[in-house]
């Protein structure tokens, strides 16, 4: 379960051209493990169809014991958009345009 968790973020970040800091996807990996995250293609399958781009970056972060991806990406409104979504649930939780 572990080893096709890490090859789908894996894959999903070679698909994308999604940048992610190593430490992020030793996070990512670690979390996958024990289930408490959705998979980065649940994540980003939700981002995409509220807002329809090119991903550009994916963080993974911990806010007030929360675990949040963010999603930065070019839609196709050419405005980046900035989302957090609640890693556990898959809900978007905040987003943000430039």
């Amino acid at each position: 379960m572990l080893l096709h968790a890490i090859a789908a973020v894996s894959v999903m970040l070679v698909i994308t051209g999604t940048a992610m800091a190593d430490d992020d996807m030793e996070r990512v990996r670690e979390l996958r493990g024990t289930e408490s995250i959705l998979p980065l293609s649940d994540i980003l399958t939700t981002a995409a169809k509220q807002y329809p781009g090119k991903v550009l970056e994916v963080e993974l972060e911990e806010e007030h014991g929360q675990i949040i991806y963010e999603v930065k990406l070019l839609g196709r409104d050419h405005k980046v958009h900035h989302l957090e979504i609640d890693a556990r649930s898959g809900r978007i939780l905040r987003k943000g345009d430039h």
